[in-house]
Formats: structure tokens, sequence, C-alpha cells
């Protein structure tokens, strides 16, 4: 087995495998999830049920829904957020709408 003599950053190699094995959905999944959690804190993380990534629709459960009201007047701040996150890695706007429930 050759050696290939070009040196490549890890993280554009993992790129690269993530593209040739098309594996780009499950991964957006779950950071997206990381990502929602951590942008908006332990006090509602604590109140979120579920989130799904379908397409670029992000779905979001919640147990409060007086958190629900008051997340729904802050729904275009939140995807700007999220796209904002995650488009530092990803060079693409991955969330276009907002459903809570």
């Amino acid at each position: 087995m050759a050696r290939n003599n070009e040196q490549q950053n890890i993280s554009d190699v993992l790129k690269d495998f993530v593209k040739k094995n098309k594996l780009e959905k499950g991964l957006n999944k779950v950071n997206v999830k990381e990502v929602w959690n951590a942008q908006m804190g332990p006090a509602i993380a604590k109140y979120t049920d579920e989130i799904q990534l379908n397409e670029k629709t992000l779905y979001v459960s919640l147990s409060s829904s007086v958190l629900r009201e008051e997340l729904s007047y802050g729904k275009s701040k939140i995807i700007t957020m999220i796209n904002n996150e995650l488009g530092e890695e990803l060079g693409e706007e991955l969330v276009n709408k907002l459903v809570l429930r």
C-alpha cells in the first residue's frame, strides 16, 4: 500500500470521509440537538422533550405551553442563532423553519 505524501489536516480528512459516505444528515441531526441545548441553556433544555430535523425544518417538542408561547415570539432569532452556530462547520443554512410543539 503506497503512502500518500500529502499532508492533510485531520478535520479535512474527516469532512471528506463524511461526504464520501453520505453521513451529513445523521451528523446534522446530532449537531442541531447539541446546539439547541447549548444555545438555549439548561432551563429551556429541561423542558425540551424532543428535537427533530427534517429537511430544513426543526421540530421542537416542549413540555411547557408557556415556554412554547414565549419562544414562538423569537423564532427567527432562534433560527439565525442555530444556523450561525452550525454554519461555521457546514458553510450552509441548515434550518429555515422552526416548529414548536
